[in-house]
Order: structure tokens, then sequence, then C-alpha cells
């Protein structure tokens, strides 16, 4: 074997040398080219073969229709290339030069194999055989043959014989990809059930099959992205809107993404229930269209490289003065490449993100579906500030996983390449350079891993400060009556600060990065072209600047390595963290088809609408091995069409009860079974911001008579018809502009207009007033609209209690007793309950009947104090939308933030940096020339010395650079967090009002992320590819003076361009943010927020490629104008020189990377704009204005050391523009007396307490305390010296110490008293003590004993002054009993203001005061004025016993 080479051609051991190919090797190019007429004389004989084969069997096949559209294509580009080589053997002929014959024998065939491919392309039914698989195998064998000819063809001289070649390899290679991909779809079509979206070969196309002309026109379109065109031209009139967005592709649209994944992730999780992956789900739903990009990928990654070789050949001729029609092909060559490159480069980019943006969808809306199909117990393991980061932070990293994965493979590959043509141009010198690279890699590795878990623990962090900050957000009214703002900040800072020092790791790990990475290419150029000269080598310009021109390639694979890396890890935390969420297990309630006949003695024989059999249930999530069951062996048969009271004490497993029906809870054992469908209203009312008429159908077609049914029945047909705007007004967020009754008949109306076979109702009837629960019970409950179905009602109510058909009595987790309200054992429950009710009255008076119960009675008044008024659905604030760009205040801002030093250090140090960098490449030209015409007067040393400094100075700026960003970037994060989160928690209650909370926590987690995370990387690259081009500009202007003439055109050009896509990128900055908070409904109105989304962010995507592709195109004029003048000034009679070898292969090889670069600026500039929409966003709500915190007046410590109250003609409007809440009143409380506030739903009763606290600054009169005016005291000393149980109760995740005490100056034995006195003792003993944990919002607790929390923890707060706001209105009126007498007992001596709806709540208070509509009416002694029928308090007493 070691024999043959020398046999074959004894004169040349090697077949390759430096010069070329060999003589023997050149001897036998007629047998090669002879091979290759072989080869596609064959071809022809397949493809005819073949197509009568197809013709005889006429199978039906399916091809794609871009492939029906590419096969004539790429024929007719064959066909041209084919003729054309004709043409030009024809023309070389007549010249008198000799063709030898075999070169017309390959011309000829050439032709007729696209003339074959041609001729069948154009036959609609038979053009599928093409991709058969003897014609797949045969033409990548056909490439293989090619490589001969073409290893001799790149070896000549002949620039036009090179291309001729080049491109008719390209074209073979282009046809054999195509015929293969296709030839895989085919065959995965046939193993798939899933319809791909091809057609058949024969398209019903009612306009015929497109022309060519139509073809032609199409692709143009596509590549050219002239579907933008319309919107540009309304973008450069007018700010556009939604509507004037593009429409998505059918494949976009967010339904059909969920659908795609949602049915992947199901296969994955049925495959591997215990591990299932989100990435085999996401690469089974985009794997294929992935793979497809990566072709493209590969196409634009090598064609990068065509670039160095054409300026390599050009510095050559350059040097060596050749014919000039070689030169000038040469120059168009360059700009030709960089055009096709343009194309290429804006088409992977486009399916890319189109890619992305399907993948975002489809992660989004499935994590969405998750968190409804989820139960309670399960999601427990998961706060509202993780999914908050589910969606928002990790779904950003996943989609990036689509960048990084094809990096992964392309950057190693563009690397792989430029080494090798390194390798050909210094040889082994190339290895020093190497040597470097290998180095670093380790240091990467292990730089890397850090980062990761630095990343892990700052996402922990990030989740926990989140969840932190929605808490706070959430119940900052009941903050800031608290008084506990500032405690709460200080927490969320703790938090804040852990998150900071990971980050902080993070960030000067990514400068080391940084620097290692932007530093190897110069450490690279020293080292290489120093071992070079070292090596007794001569440089000369071709050298030099080919070399050069591939460090410019290699820098942008370098730099991004470690950002890929990075992308990677997070990307894989992200996807583990989204395995975790998404294999929760989801509600399954074991509905039983055929329902089961229910017989008891005590009622009749029915079919069941419920069934529970021997269940126990848990609040804890699948993964908690050990639990406390809070329900145990219940069983449970609920006949169809019976309304069933639910009864028991405070915390005895009422609430729990319905949510194992449910499927809420944890099933531990027995069964459960829920015919047909639900419906469930909770004690604390689910409320979205919207109009009301919204709330109620909820996505439900509208029905006119059922609607207006299911108002009257709710009786909110009058509290609409007072509301500006009818149905149509707008409801803040959780319905803050409703009262507590409105908000709990609202739910009620849209369970009952969606109808259902069972509605749940947890206690809806304790928010409301007796006349309002009177009506509910006669015309909703027991009406026509329920009355024939199941209903399961818990309540305290005495009315509801004696109408149903059947009790359950709820004792400490079982059942305790089952009957119907006549039975012995129930009736005497009732009667003690009555008794605590209504001690003061009749037996009479309590059996009296409900009066004028053909539906004639009085309508009952509930009407807000707020809603009622004039322009109600102007209350909640629509999110300003900035138009036009950021401005310039918004980065000065952020410099500000960052520290106006290091921003200039930070600026300094890139221009500095970019100077060095163009020193050093000056400093080579210099070389070069100066050694080129033996004029050198430095030894090699002296050469080597300079670029040795060069380097030095540019490594010490790159380090500079890059910390000094890392540290900016740091300080801003931190003052921006800090600055915003004191502005936000001293902002009035007001501002909460009218502001989403959803939307203030959207700037504490996605826009902060921006700023600590986004901001600094896309600046850091806007001002690397900035100064790079100002580099570029100015070194092209020194060393070729004819750029000069281009720059005023070429600015013009990029104004005019940019000026037209303004408009589109002034949209993509006004982003919806909606998919960053969760909206909790149904998944199709969730989907519309989505489809916003994606509809603007599509639009952005096309507007910025359109730019793009223009200034790409620009640029590559740019390089042809250079390359051309270069050719010009060969010439010896112009007057002027320009520019010796060295500096006119500078000026190409600075002019090749303009095309990359310019595009690069031009995404990095529009990422910058959007990631500075965070800061404007951030800055909007450092502009409010606070509440006023300090006062005139310095408080004594024992302050209020007596507790009277006075009230002074006090006047209350929420806004200027509504009607007032409290109109005049006048009133003053004793001290130590007790006071309870009485009136319908909405009277005002708590904007008195709102006056008191503060919350909302009065109009006129003022308010005294112990004869101070509480307008002169600071308002947060005020706050803390008053207790209050809020009318919502508040508990915070952690212990519950914590929560009883935050400031740990009270005894634990003093906190067992009192919990003692509030009935808690017992059940807080058994779930732990004290320092048991607090699940977020106090789940662990029902809302009654949430309430008798609140209050343990006002009566352990010593204030003389304590205001109860229906504290008892969730509890049983045993409970109730015990709490007033602990209260008596435990506030002796303190003024204690009670508002209540429960009248034996009021009834042994000192004075009452009478509400209505914001005015005092009444007031006077409970006792004295129920006597007198004439008051307006007996008949709310009358309203009670009936």
């Amino acid at each position: 074997m070691a024999d043959l080479p020398s046999f074959i051609c004894p004169d040349s051991p090697y077949v390759w040398n430096r010069n070329g190919v060999s003589e023997c090797f050149d001897n036998l190019y007629p047998s090669i080219i002879l091979l290759g007429f072989g080869a596609n004389m064959l071809t022809v004989v397949m493809i005819l073969v073949l197509w009568i084969i197809h013709r005889r069997g006429r199978q039906l096949r399916r091809v794609h229709l871009s492939a029906y559209n590419a096969f004539p294509v790429l024929a007719a580009l064959g066909l041209c290339f084919a003729l054309f080589d004709v043409v030009m053997l024809f023309w070389a002929s007549m010249s008198a030069r000799t063709i030898l014959y075999h070169e017309w024998l390959y011309a000829c065939s050439e032709f007729l194999v696209w003339m074959a491919v041609m001729v069948v392309s154009r036959c609609d039914t038979q053009m599928d055989f093409l991709c058969h698989d003897v014609l797949c195998v045969w033409w990548i064998i056909k490439l293989l043959l090619l490589m001969p000819r073409l290893q001799i063809v790149f070896t000549s001289p002949q620039v036009i014989r090179w291309f001729r070649e080049i491109f008719g390899a390209i074209l073979d290679i282009t046809f054999a990809t195509l015929i293969n991909i296709i030839r895989v779809r085919i065959v995965s079509y046939r193993n798939s059930s899933v319809v791909d979206p091809l057609l058949p070969y024969q398209r019903q196309n009612k306009d015929g099959p497109l022309t060519d002309v139509g073809i032609v026109w199409k692709v143009w379109n596509l590549l050219t992205f002239k579907i933008i065109d319309p919107v540009i031209r309304h973008g450069s009139i007018k700010q556009l809107d939604f509507e004037d967005l593009l429409q998505l592709p059918i494949d976009m649209d967010p339904s059909s993404c969920h659908s795609l994944l949602l049915r992947m992730w199901d296969a994955q999780y049925r495959n591997n229930h215990r591990h299932p992956s989100l990435f085999k789900a996401i690469c089974s739903a985009y794997g294929w269209p992935y793979f497809c990009i990566g072709v493209l990928k590969v196409l634009n990654d090598c064609l990068g490289f065509a670039g160095p070789l054409l300026l390599n050949m050009l510095i050559r001729f350059l040097q060596k003065g050749a014919r000039k029609v070689d030169g000038y092909v040469l120059a168009i060559s360059l700009g030709l490449v960089s055009i096709v490159k343009s194309f290429l480069d804006t088409q992977y980019s486009f399916r890319l993100a189109q890619l992305r943006l399907k993948l975002r969808s489809g992660i989004m809306t499935i994590i969405y579906r998750k968190c409804l199909h989820v139960s309670l117990a399960e999601r427990s393991k998961f706060s509202e500030g993780e999914i908050q980061t589910f969606m928002s932070v990790d779904a950003d990293r996943i989609v990036n996983l689509s960048n990084s994965v094809h990096d992964m493979w392309s950057l190693p590959l563009q690397i792989g390449i430029a080494l090798y043509l390194l390798y050909i141009q210094v040889k082994f010198a190339f290895v020093s350079g190497i040597a470097i690279t290998i180095l670093l890699i380790p240091v990467n590795k292990w730089i890397a891993n850090l980062i990761a878990h630095a990343t892990k623990n700052m996402m922990e962090q990030k989740d926990e400060r989140i969840r932190k900050t929605a808490e706070l957000l959430t119940y900052i009214r009941t903050l800031k009556m608290y008084g506990w703002e500032l405690l709460f900040a200080s927490w969320l800072m703790k938090t804040r600060s852990s998150e900071v020092q990971h980050l902080s790791t993070r960030k000067y790990l990514d400068a080391w990065c940084v620097f290692f990475w932007a530093t190897t290419p110069t450490l690279f150029s020293l080292f290489t072209f120093g071992l070079y000269s070292l090596m007794g080598h001569h440089l000369d310009a071709a050298t030099v600047f080919t070399c050069l021109a591939l460090f410019n390639n290699l820098i942008s694979p370098l730099n991004s390595f470690p950002w890929v890396i990075n992308g990677l890890i997070d990307a894989l935390i992200s996807l583990r963290r989204l395995n975790k969420y998404l294999s929760c297990k989801e509600i399954d309630t074991r509905l039983n088809k055929s329902s089961p006949t229910f017989c008891d003695e005590k009622f009749d024989s029915k079919e069941l609408a419920v069934a529970v059999d021997e269940a126990s249930c848990t609040w804890s999530s699948y993964d908690e091995k050990e639990f406390d069951l809070v329900l145990e062996n219940v069983n449970l048969r609920v006949p169809k069409g019976f309304m069933v009271a639910i009864i028991g004490e405070v915390g005895s497993g009422k609430s729990s009860l319905l949510n194992l029906i449910l499927g809420e809870t944890r099933l531990i054992n027995g069964t459960i079974y829920l015919v047909g469908s639900k419906a469930y209203v909770p004690q604390i009312p689910w409320i979205m911001s919207g109009t009301i008429r919204d709330n109620i159908l909820l996505g439900k077609d509208y029905d006119q008579n059922r609607y207006s049914e299911v108002l009257e029945a709710c009786t909110l047909d009058l509290d609409i018809s007072l509301m500006n705007g009818g149905d149509m007004a707008r409801i803040g967020e959780k319905g803050l502009n409703l009262s507590g009754g409105q908000r709990a008949r609202l739910a009620l109306a849209r369970a009952i207009y969606h109808g259902s076979d069972t509605y749940m109702l947890d206690d809806v009837l304790s928010a409301v007033d007796a006349h309002v629960a009177r009506s509910i019970i006669q015309h909703a409950i027991m009406g026509p609209l329920m009355s024939k179905e199941t209903r399961i009602l818990c309540t305290h109510n005495i009315q509801a209690i004696h109408l149903a058909d059947m009790i359950v009595v709820m004792d400490n987790g079982h059942v305790k007793w089952i009957g119907s309200p006549t039975d012995s054992s129930v009736t005497s429950y009732i009667s003690f309950l009555s008794l605590n009710e209504f001690d003061t009255f009749t037996e009479v008076q309590r059996n009296e009947k409900l009066p004028n119960l053909d539906g004639k009675m009085e309508k009952p008044r509930e009407l807000d104090s707020i809603s009622t008024i004039n322009e109600a659905q102007g209350i909640i604030e629509v999110e300003a939308r900035k138009e036009g760009r950021v401005e310039s205040e918004v980065y000065k801002n952020y410099a500000a933030f960052s520290g106006w030093s290091i921003a200039v250090i930070s600026c300094l140090s890139a221009i500095l940096m970019q100077a060095s960098r163009n020193g050093n490449d000056l400093w080579l030209s210099f070389w070069v020339d100066t050694t080129g015409a033996n004029q050198s007067k430095f030894s090699t040393t002296f050469y080597l010395v300079i670029l040795c400094l060069f380097c030095l100075v540019n490594s010490l700026l790159t380090l500079v650079r890059a910390f000094s960003f890392a540290y900016g970037g740091l300080r801003a994060a931190i003052k921006v967090h800090d600055q915003l989160l004191h502005k936000i928690i001293d902002s009035p209650v007001s501002f909460f009002d009218r502001t989403p909370s959803g939307r203030i926590l959207n700037r504490f987690s996605s826009d902060l992320y921006t700023i600590d995370d986004s901001l600094p990387f896309i600046l850091n690259i806007l001002l690397a590819n900035f100064v790079g081009l100002l580099g570029i500009a100015v070194v092209l202007s020194i060393v070729q003076v004819t750029f000069l003439l281009l720059l005023i055109p070429f600015w013009f050009i990029y104004k005019k361009l940019q000026i037209n896509i303004t408009g589109i990128a002034e949209t993509g900055q006004c982003l919806p943010f909606t998919h960053l908070c969760i909206i909790y409904g149904d998944l199709g109105r969730f989907m519309q927020h989505v489809q916003m989304y994606q509809r603007t962010s599509y639009t952005e995507v096309i507007a910025s490629l359109w730019l793009s592709l223009r200034l790409q195109l620009l640029a590559a004029f740019v390089v042809s104008f250079v390359a051309v003048m270069a050719i010009v000034g060969t010439d010896e009679h112009l007057p002027i020189s320009l520019g010796t070898p060295g500096l006119v292969g500078l000026a190409l090889s600075y002019a090749s990377p303009i095309v990359s670069l310019l595009g690069s600026f031009l995404t990095s500039f529009t990422e910058t704009e959007k990631e500075m929409v965070s800061v404007e966003r951030v800055l909007q709500y450092m502009d409010i204005s606070p509440e006023k915190l300090t006062g005139e007046s310095l408080l004594d410590t024992n302050w209020p050391s007596k507790g009277k109250i006075q009230f002074q003609n006090v006047t209350l409007r929420y806004m200027p523009s509504l009607p007032p809440a409290l109109v005049d009143v006048s009133l003053i409380i004793p001290e130590g007396s007790r006071v309870g506030i009485v009136g319908r739903t909405g009277a005002g009763k708590s904007s008195i307490l709102n006056v008191l606290f503060r919350l909302n600054p009065i109009c006129s009169g003022c308010v005294l305390v112990d004869d101070l005016d509480i307008a002169l005291l600071p308002v947060r000393d005020l706050r803390s010296r008053i207790a209050i149980v809020p009318q919502s109760p508040f508990l915070f995740e952690g212990s519950l110490r914590d929560n009883l005490d935050p400031y740990e100056m009270i005894s634990d034995r003093k906190i067992w008293d009192t919990l003692e006195k509030c009935c808690l003792k017992e059940e807080i003993e058994t779930a732990g003590g004290l320092d048991i944990h607090v699940k977020e919002a106090g789940t662990t607790f029902s809302v009654g004993q949430r309430q008798l929390l609140c209050l343990a923890r006002a009566l352990l707060k010593a204030s003389k002054v304590l205001c109860l706001d229906e504290c008892t209105a969730n509890v049983d009126t045993q409970t109730a009993s015990k709490l007033q007498k602990a209260i008596w007992s435990e506030c002796e001596g303190r003024t204690i203001v009670t508002i209540a709806h429960r009248i034996s709540t009021v009834l042994a208070m000192d004075n009452i005061f009478i509400l209505d509509q914001g005015i005092l009416i009444e007031e006077g002694n409970p006792q004295a004025l129920m006597h007198d029928e004439a008051s307006r308090f007996s008949s709310f007493v009358r309203a009670s016993t009936m």
C-alpha cells in the first residue's frame, strides 16, 4: 500500500504541495473530467428510468409546498449555469484557445442533467419521484466524485473558472440536501398519525398552479420581507395600534402551539411517569423544523469564510499585478458573497424567531393551564412568586435554548474552519494560538460551574423575593393599618441582599469570561505572527490580512461561547424547575357516570349527586411523606336536587369538605363521586379586573333574559342601575371598588349564570346584611334558577339552615351528624344559635314568616360608597403607553443609578480598547509594508515588542471594561430595587386602589430581572458594536481616502431606513406585559393576551429583519466599493496612490465585517431600546407622590392614654370626581366606651376606619384622638398606636409566632393566654405550637380561624383604641358569643369601635351609630333604639329575625 502513490505517480511523491496540485495529478485531469461525464450521463439515465417506472405505478406521494417551488428554481439555475459554461467554452474556442473534447462532454452532460430535472419538475404528478431512495443515495455519491475536480480547480489561477466550479458545486449540494430532507419527511409522514402541513402532489388550487413569475415573486417577497411594507407605511404616518399589526400564521396561533406542545408533554408523561422531560417534549414538537433551520445555519456559517478566501486572492492579485478582469471579478464577488450571506442570515434569524415565538407561546400556556388544573394542595409546593418566575424568567431561558443549541455545534464548526484556513496561511504557527485557547478551556469550565451554582441560588432567592413582594402588595392596605410596611420591607431587603450576593458572584465571573474570551483574538494574533516570524517565514500583506479577517471571524464565536454555555446552564436549571412543576398531579375526581340510588329511611329514594365514601384528606402535597389529616373517614350522600347546609364551629372542616368534593385536597383514602357539572363560590370571592358583565359571563355567551334573572335573584340589579355605565362599569383588581357584599353576590351571580348540576357555596351570606341575605335565600338559593339543582352551602345563617333539606354537622374534621332540620338533635343546636342571636325577642317574632313571598317585597339596597358614584369605571388607571423612542432621560437615569464615574470609565475603556486594537492592526500593516519593500529599518524583535505592548494594553483595557460594566450593572440593580421599593411602600393607598398589584409586581419581577441581568449584557454588546463600527470608519477613512465619499450618502440612507421603521420599533417597546402576570381565569382569555404578545413580537421581528437586510445590503455595497477602488488604485496613470498593499489589505479586512457588525449593532440597539423600556417603566413608579408621613406634633410614648375619639364635620371623597363616602359626619366616642357602627353594606362603615387610620385624606373637618388632631401626627406613629382587626384576615408566610408578634416583644405565656381566650389554643397545640409554619395567605387555617388569629394579634397589642371590622362575620354564632365575652373582659377600659352585620354583636354596646350612604342618620343606646319601632335600628333587628 505504501508504494501505491509512487506507482500511480512516480515523478511526484505528494499529490499536494504548497504551490498547488502536482504535475502528475494534473495529468489525470482529463480522466477526472471523463469520470464526471460518466456520472452525469448515469444520472440522466436513472432519472429517465425512474420516471417511466413512476408513470406506471402512479403512487400518491406528498410534497411540501416549498419543495414544489424549489425544484423548478434549482433546475432553472442549473440550466443557466450549464448554458453559461457551454457559452464560455465556445467563446474560448473562438479566441483561438485549445479546448479539449472532454470539457465539451462534461459541460453538455451537466446541461442534460438539469434539463431532465426541469422537465420532470414541471409535471406536477411526476415531481415526487426525484426523492426516490436510489436518486438520494446516488446524488451523494455524485458529490464525492466531484471532489477531485474541485481539488484541481481551486488551485487554478483563473478566477472565472474557480467561480464556475464553486457555483456548480453549491447547486449540487443544495439539490442533494433538498431531496434527502424531503425523503426523510415522506418516511416520517408514513409513520406518523399526525397530519403534517404538506400538500398532495396534485394541488387543489382554483386559480391553477402558480406560474414561474408568481413563484419568483413569492420567493422574492419572502426573502425581502415585503409583507411588512403596509405596516411600515402606517408606522411612518402615525403611532401603530395593535389592530395595525400583522396577522399570525396559523401555526403560530397560541392555541395551535399549546395543543402541539401539550400533546407531546402528555406523551412524555405517559411514557415516563416518574421523570418526564420537557426538553424531549419540545424536541418532539419542534425538532424537525429546528433541524431544517440548522441546515440553513450551516450554509450561512460556511459562506462566512468565503470572504477571507476572496480577500486572500484579491491581495495576492494586487501584489502580483495580474489581469485586471480577474481583479474586478474578485472585487465584485466580495460584494456578491456579502449579499448572499445577508439573505441567508436574515432568513435564518426569521425562521428561528418564528420558532422562538411558537415555543414561548406553548410554554406559557401549558404553565398557565397547569395552574388551572392542579389542586390547591399540590400547588402549595410553589408560591405565587415561583409561578410568576416560571412564566417570565424560566420561559425566557428555555426559549433562549433555541439559540444556544445551534450555537453549541455552530461555534466549534466556525472555529474549526477558521483554524484550518489559518493553518493553510501560517502552517503550524497557529498552534501557539490554539495552545492559548486550549489552556483557557478548563478555566472557563470551572468558571461555568461556579456560574451555574450561583444562578441556582440566585433563582431560589429571586422566587422568595417575588413571593414576599406579592404578599406585601396584596395586603398593603392592612400592612399600612398595622404600621408594618417598613418591617416587611426590611424582611424583603434581606432576601434581596442574598439574591444580589449571588448575582454579583455571577456577574464578576461573567466579567472574567468576557476578559478571557475578548483577549483571545489579540493574544492569538500576537503568538501566531510572532511564532511565524521567528520560524523564519516572511510576513506579507496577503497572509497577514487574510489571518486578520479570519481572526475577526473568530471573535464572534469565541466571545459568544461563554454566553452560550451560561445560557445552556440557565436553560437546564429552568427545565428542571418546570419539569417539577408540570409533573404535579392534577385534579383527579373520579366521576360516576351512572348515578347510584340513595336510600335512607329519613329521605325518599333519589339519585345521588355527590357520594363520599370513607374519605380522608390532607392539605399536604403528594411529595410530602408526613402529613396531618384535615378530614378523616368522611361519609356523605347527597341526593340530586337537595339543599344541604353544612354547619359547625370555626375550623371544624366545613370548607375542607367542599374542597374534598372539588378534588382540591390530597385524597389519602376513600372515594369521591361527583355527578355532572359543578360550580363553586369561595368564601373569599374571586373577582377579576374588568366590567361587571365580563365577571359574570366569563367567556359564556350573553343571554339577556337569563342575565337579567340572575341579577335580580342576586339583588344586583339595583346596584348596577346606580353605577355609571351600568353593568359595563369597570371593576378594580380583586373588586377593590366593590363592597364585600357586592363581591360575594357577583361571584354567586357568575355561578348561577353558568348553570351547573351542583352548586357549592362557601359562606356566601356572611358578607351581606340581613335584608340582602333574606332576599338571596328566597330568590337565588331557593328560587327557580337553583331550586331543581343540588346546593351545598356552608353557613351560619339561621334562615338557610331552617330551609335546608339536609344538614351536615362538622366537628374537628369528622362528620358528626347528618339529618334534616326537623330532627330533635339538630333543632336543639339551631335553638341554641337562635337564643344567642336573638335573645331579646319572643318566640313569635322568631317564627315569623318571610313577608311577601310572592316576590313583591321591597328590594334591599346595598350600595357601595365607591362603586355607585359617577365615573366608577375610571377607577382603575389604564397602564401608560409612551410613544416614540426611549427618551434620553431614561439613559441618563440609568447612568446615574450605575454611577457617572463608572459609566465614563466603561465608555472610555471601550473606546481605548478599540483604539489599541486598531493600533495593533495598523502596526501590522506598517510591518508588512516596510519588510515587503526591503526597507526594514528595525529587527523582527522590535516589531514583536511593539505588537506585544499593543496586546498588553488591549488586555488591561478589556479587563477594566468587563469589571466596570459588571460593577455598574450591579450598582444600578441595587439602587433601582431599593428606591422602587421605598417609593412603593411610601405611596398612598389610593395608588394601590387605582393600580393592579400584578402591574406593580411586573416591575419587581420581569422589569427588575431585565435591569439585573439582561440590560448590562446588551448594553455591553451595544457599546462594543458601536466602538467597533467607529474604529472601522476611522481606519477606512485613514487608509482609503475614497471611503469619505461614501460617508454622507451612507448616513443619509441609514437614517431614511431607520425613520421608516421607527413606528414599528416603538410598538415593539410597548409589548403587552400581561403574559408576565397570572390572570386567574379560563385558558381562552389568557390565550387572547398571549396572541396579542405574539402579534406584536412577530411584527417587530419582521420589521427588524426588514431593516437589517437593507443595512447589510448597504454594507455589501461598501465592501464592493472599497475592493473596486483598490483595483482602480493599481492603475499607474492615476495622479494619486490609493494605498500600499498593506493598507489596502487592512482596508479590505476592515470592510468585510461591516456586514455582520452593522447587523449586530442594529440588533443590539433595538434590544437595548426594548430593555430600556423596563427602566422607563420603573421610573414611572418613582414619580409617585408619597403620602404625608411626617407630622407637626411629637407623640408621647403613652398616647393615646384615654381613647377618646371625635369626628368633627368630616367629609370624605375617594376621588375628586366621585360623590362623598362620608358627608359631614360628627360624632363623639367617649374614652373606654364600646360603640358599634351599623348600616347596610356600602353605607360608609369602613370609611370611618379609613379616616381614623388616615388611609385616605379627608376633604373637610378633622378627627381628634385624645384631643390631638391626627392630621398633625406622623402617620406611621398614629397607625402603630391603634389596634385593628381588618375585614379581610391577613396572615403571612412564616411562623405563627412571627404572625402574632413580628417585633418579638411579647412572652410566649401571654400569647398562649390570648389564644385560649380566642378559642384557638387547642387547635394550635395540636398543630405543633407557636413555631408551626403558616403557608402563604394563611391557607394553613380556615377563614374563620384566620379572623380569630387576627383578633388575637389585636388583643396582644396594648392599645387604648381597638377597631373591629366585622371580625366575626366568618365564625359561627357560638364562637362569636365566646369572643364577645373575651373582648369585653380583656379590653376593659379600652375604647372599642365595632363594625358588624350581626345584630347580636352590637346589642351589648354602650352606643351605636347608624350610617346610610355616608350620612350619620341615627345614634343612641342599642336597647333603647331596638324598642323604638320608628327607629332605623329596630327595622334592622326585625329583618334579622325573619
